[in-house]
């Protein structure tokens, strides 16, 4: 599914840019990006980042909705998180960030 931010809610685009200002995370899409899909503990290695600390960068940006995961068995039956980035492209305009002001939750900080 493609996000385009006429469609997104103020809200969501907060989500998403907040989710997207961090080193870590933008290499995370990266990684998925150019090496597709992969699993937790692997992508883990490529990045040189701790598993736990991969799992809170890759829940934030699933909040965000940027990335996608799903659970599989693997050939000796260990589960194994997929990851992969999910389409999507935000125009940034004065006029699509006034458009998503109208739909911000009132008092957020």
């Amino acid at each position: 599914m493609e996000n385009n931010s006429n469609t997104l809610s103020g809200d969501q685009l907060l989500a998403m840019f907040a989710a997207l200002a961090n080193p870590h995370r933008l290499r995370v899409i990266a990684a998925l990006h150019d090496g597709g899909r992969n699993y937790v503990s692997q992508l883990a290695r490529e990045l040189d980042i701790s598993r736990p600390l991969l799992h809170l960068h890759l829940q934030k940006l699933e909040d965000a909705g940027l990335v996608k995961s799903q659970l599989e068995l693997s050939h000796d039956g260990k589960a194994l998180n997929y990851f992969e980035v999910v389409d999507f492209a935000i125009e940034l305009t004065p006029a699509a960030i006034a458009q998503a002001v109208q739909s911000l939750t009132p008092n957020q900080e």
